[in-house]
Formats: structure tokens, sequence, C-alpha cells
């Protein structure tokens, strides 16, 4: 949520709000500005979602999906800077930082490297004892801020492929985005009701589904969450934020 840049209008931030329990909004290094942010947390307020920063490497051009080489203590700087202006503009609003969810590449790249997941998990850690870290179902990320006391959630993705260890797939990979709300609502009740995702390659992999992410910024992300949330309520699966 919130990746609407300037003059430059990214996602149905209106439209999807009222199907979610919780939003992860962009910090401004990845996408979003301070405007951006402010209604963003304000739109999440009224809707009664979870408010949760997005952050990102900085890499405005790339959207935050192109990896880059950093140290422990740069993913504790980025995470610490990016989630402060969210809690900032939450507290302002009269509300709190509910949770952290790294993006893209930061994301990624946390989930198979301990030195970056011990320093994401201990930013977490010190910006208070009330956030939840979201990290990818089974990761590294997941592990080490378990072991550090931080409150997880672990994240299973309704509208993205998985490799054979339980990765996302590249997105520019055949599968690798799911574009069709059959499949994505197949994949979400498997993941929920059964514990597993099938991978790429048609292998079960074994998931923990609390909290399931759907991307803002994908053209059928209105009609994904509407899709989901009917078949939901079908089946009596709640949704809530931790």
């Amino acid at each position: 949520m919130g990746e609407s840049y300037g003059a430059w209008k990214m996602g149905a931030d209106a439209e999807v709000m009222p199907f979610i329990s919780s939003a992860n909004i962009a910090c401004g290094f990845h996408a979003g500005d301070p405007a951006t942010i402010r209604k963003t947390v304000r739109l999440a307020l009224d809707h009664g979602v979870a408010i949760g920063a997005h952050p990102s490497l900085p890499d405005l051009q790339g959207f935050g999906r192109r990896v880059m080489r950093i140290s422990p203590q740069e993913m504790y700087d980025l995470v610490v800077y990016q989630a402060g202006a969210v809690e900032a503009f939450a507290r302002a609003a009269g509300a709190k930082l509910h949770h952290i969810k790294c993006h893209g590449a930061l994301y990624n790249m946390a989930a198979t490297d301990e030195g970056l997941s011990d320093a994401m998990a201990r930013a977490v850690k010190d910006l208070g004892s009330g956030v939840f870290l979201y990290c990818l179902s089974g990761s590294k990320s997941l592990e080490r801020a378990k072991q550090q006391g931080v409150k997880t959630v672990g994240e299973v993705f309704a509208d993205r492929g998985y490799s054979d260890d339980g990765t996302l797939a590249p997105r520019d990979k055949p599968g690798g985005m799911i574009e069709d709300a059959g499949q994505s609502v197949k994949q979400a009740l498997a993941m929920i009701e059964e514990g597993y995702v099938t991978s790429l390659s048609g292998r079960r992999v074994p998931v923990a589904a609390d909290t399931l992410c759907l991307h803002g910024d994908q053209p059928g992300a209105v009609k994904f969450a509407g899709a989901l949330r009917q078949v939901f309520k079908e089946k009596g699966i709640s949704v809530a934020a931790p």
C-alpha cells in the first residue's frame, strides 16, 4: 500500500483496503512519499486496518526489486529509519505502528541470510516490544527473529509462485506471478487449510500461514481480494490482524 509517488499513482488502495486486515505501507525508498504515507495511514485507520511499515532497499528506479550488497548494519539502519517514518505518521494520527514487513529484494535477501535476518530482527525489537515482524514462512528471517524474542508472523503469498526451497520464485519466471484469481484462491486455501504450497516444479512445500500477502500493485488486486474474502467467508475462515 501507499506506493504512489508525487504525481504517479500506483495501486487501488482505496478499493483494496476494505478487504484486508493489515497494510504494508511504503516508506519512500522504493515508492511512496510523506503525503502518501499520511493518506495511507489515514485510510487504514478509517477501515480498522493494522498499520505496517514496508521498508525497502534505496531503489526508486528499480522499485526495490534489485538486489544490492548491504551489511547487517545497513539493514538495521534501513529498517529503523523507514519504519520510523510510518510510526511517526501513525502516532500523529492517534494510532500505533503494528508491524514491519520488508519489501522486495530486501525481504528476499533476509530470508536466506542470517546476518541480515539478525539485523532486521534487532531493528524491530528496538522499535518497541509491541511491534510484529512479518517474514516468509519457513525462512531464516522467521527463525532468527524468534530466537531474539521478536513477535513474529509467518507470511505466505496468494499471488506469487514458489520455488522448491520455499522461497518466492523470481517475478520474471513463468508462474512467478499468479494472474488468475481462481488459482490464487486455490493456492491460498491449500496453504491455510492443508499447510502446503505447490512449487512451480510441482513439489509440495510445507508452510505455516499466519498472514496472507496480496500485492496491491498488480492490476487484479481488487478482484483477487474480493474473491479471497468471499471464499474465506463461505468456509468460515476469519481474517484479522495478529
